[in-house]
């Protein structure tokens, strides 16, 4: 279709029904009414068009079909005055480029903007969207109705985090990312191996920036073209879920990048942003503030949210950047920023979004996972709605995770005086649904890579690294740990090059691999260690106070208590013998893990697989076990009712 052609006005999607819901901040679908759709009206085949844009004068669609000439294809305002332009454009197909080309009502303005709602867009640094379908044969019946178990509370959840771009690349310039169909493969073998539960993707939307990775989303309906066409990603997903692991998207809410084609002052208005900077800037990110207190942007959001668990079928969403939400004074200082009606600094606004949010999704999917990345005190924010919560299914631990890396780098011998860093989070541990991350955010902008965090040599390094992994699994919540960091990644990630893949032919580094996958498979397979994650009654301290010799001690409890696991951590480089632990009843104990163990790059050092107890009191007790106890270690005991 060349130069100027017709558009059918009369046509539309839109019901008054919509539009109220609209208007009232209720409609959750927005995604099956705005943007661009292929269907027939009136014996032609074409394309539907619909963008909301309450200041605009004139839009016209621009695109491949008309030479991107801004005279061929007007829109109309509707008459109800919602601010939605919309018409039918015959002869557009799958596939065509286009842009709304915006001129607002002062004629101050003019911008050629992507489409909100298109479901796939040029490859970047191009900024076109695309005609395009969500069509896919899903084959992922069985995980969906295995999905209520799989991905519940009490079931094991042990997260692997991925930046697709960069977890494993080509060897040539053309090939440089695996697309979505040649990441499917190798990524479901590696999982399997790892013994993982969960794969989470940082956000695979539509980003202008790649060093963004993904955080500066301009496409809320789109997955990135980087790695191929939406329906690739679906295949991902398909594939993942036939292979029975569950999938959670990475997600931005918080904030959208400043660039022309984008969300930003969009029709010559703020419209998705607030007009205050002090409200809709954000300082750190040099990105916008989405407005909460606009109706119409809550429709957009949550239907964002919806798209992406109703056409991709994911299991979570990890809702980034949640404290910058809450938060009116975030990252601003006096005077920087408006108090709320209260005089307060809570966004009680964004609050109100994330529980309707929440509420929405719960409603449509009361078997997926709300994760919140939280970084403060914020009360309640994986407690439901009614209870006065935000209503998340989990959230972060960064309180955990600060701590617990702030008293790994210090020497050993150090560690006695730092003792409260490791046992604190056991006094709040229960007062949310706590997910513990090892996440990419602490292994970037100089950090260092969680090896490298390490204090001493190299044998000491890997031994501080398994002990970590092994004192993660054991404490109480669900576990997220970032890719590379299993095989002991030694330079910080860096999102233009691949995980360095070839440190596996060390020895080092693949036996700290086998004990990762060996601590995710005991941890898959101990209830123990998972169904009591989040009530106290799973955890029991043996002794929290022997910060001197650096130890720590406790049982781990599954929901019918008889199923215990008794942990025993050693974070100094000295080895004890004859080492007393208190326990509550006889018999004999087995050492069913022990990260000092040579197949994993330990001394070797041990109990031999395990013994007796003795009716010696301690800690308060009636029975003891005589324990070695190697160097930054740590060993896990479970009782064995079959030995004599």
């Amino acid at each position: 279709m060349d130069g100027v052609g017709r558009v059918n006005h009369n046509f539309s999607l839109l019901t008054e029904q919509d539009i109220y819901l609209f208007r009232q901040g209720s409609h959750f679908r927005l995604y099956e009414k705005l943007g661009s759709h292929l269907l027939t009206a009136n014996g032609e085949a074409g394309v539907y068009f619909a963008v909301w844009a309450p200041n605009a004068k004139k839009i016209c669609v621009i695109g491949s079909f008309n030479n991107w000439n801004e005279q061929a294809h007007p829109l109309a305002p509707r008459w109800d005055r919602s601010g939605i332009w919309e018409g039918f454009i015959p002869g557009v197909k799958k596939g065509d480029l286009y842009k709304y080309c915006i001129v607002s009502k002062n004629n101050d303005f003019r911008s050629e903007k992507r489409d909100p709602f298109a479901f796939y867009s040029e490859l970047p640094p191009e900024t076109a969207s695309i005609v395009w379908n969500n069509d896919y044969l899903w084959k992922d019946a069985q995980w969906l109705k295995s999905r209520p178990q799989k991905n519940c509370l009490n079931s094991p959840i042990s997260i692997y985090e991925v930046h697709l771009g960069s977890w494993r690349q080509g060897h040539n310039l053309k090939d440089k990312f695996l697309n979505y169909k040649q990441a499917a493969e190798q990524l479901v073998q590696y999982l399997k191996d790892m013994n993982f539960t969960h794969v989470q993707f940082l956000p695979l939307m539509e980003h202008p920036f790649y060093g963004s990775w993904g955080y500066q989303t301009i496409g809320y309906f789109a997955p990135t073209s980087r790695y191929g066409l939406p329906q690739d990603l679906m295949y991902l997903v398909d594939y993942l879920h036939i292979n029975n692991f569950g999938v959670i998207f990475d997600w931005v809410p918080a904030h959208f990048p400043s660039d022309a084609s984008g969300l930003a002052y969009f029709d010559g208005s703020h419209l998705f942003e607030h007009a205050d900077p002090r409200q809709g800037f954000h300082p750190d990110w040099k990105s916008y503030i989405f407005n909460y207190a606009r109706n119409e942007t809550i429709c957009f959001l949550i239907s964002s949210a919806l798209f992406w668990l109703d056409k991709y079928h994911i299991d979570g969403i990890r809702v980034d950047a949640v404290t910058s939400m809450l938060y009116l004074d975030y990252s601003r200082k006096t005077g920087e920023w408006i108090p709320n009606k209260s005089g307060g600094k809570e966004n009680i606004e964004a609050m109100n979004f994330l529980k309707k949010l929440n509420t929405e999704v719960y409603k449509n999917y009361p078997d997926v996972q709300m994760i919140a990345e939280e970084a403060t005190s914020w009360p309640m924010v994986s407690k439901p709605i009614y209870m006065g919560g935000l209503g998340f299914g989990m959230k972060w631990n960064m309180g955990w995770m600060h701590d617990t890396l702030d008293y790994f780098s210090k020497q050993p011998d150090e560690r006695k005086y730092y003792h409260n860093q490791l046992t604190f989070s056991l006094s709040y541990a229960f007062t949310e649904n706590f997910l513990l991350p090892l996440s990419h955010d602490e292994v970037v902008y100089g950090k260092k890579s969680l090896l490298e965090k390490m204090p001493g040599d190299d044998w000491q390094k890997f031994a501080n690294l398994r002990v970590l992994y092994g004192y993660m699994y054991a404490h109480p919540g669900k576990k997220l740990l970032f890719m590379g960091q299993e095989f002991g990644q030694r330079a910080e990630w860096n999102h233009e090059s691949s995980m360095d893949w070839d440190l596996l032919k060390q020895k080092a580094h693949l036996q700290l691999q086998r004990w990762v996958k060996e601590l995710n498979y005991f941890y898959k397979t101990e209830s123990a260690f998972y169904e009591n994650d989040f009530d106290n009654q799973g955890f029991q301290w043996v002794d929290c106070r022997d910060q001197e010799r650096g130890i720590i001690s406790f049982i781990r409890r599954d929901c019918s208590g008889k199923n215990c696991v008794l942990i025993v951590c050693n974070f100094t480089a000295i080895a004890y013998n004859n080492y007393s632990i208190g326990i509550s009843s006889g018999g004999f104990w087995k050492e069913i893990l022990n990260s000092d163990a040579k197949e994993y790059g330990g001394s070797g050092q041990g109990n031999l697989g395990g013994l007796e107890s003795a009716v010696l009191p301690h800690n308060g007790q009636h029975y003891s076990l005589s324990l070695t106890v190697p160097p930054l270690a740590v060993l896990f005991f479970k009782q064995d009712f079959q030995s004599p």
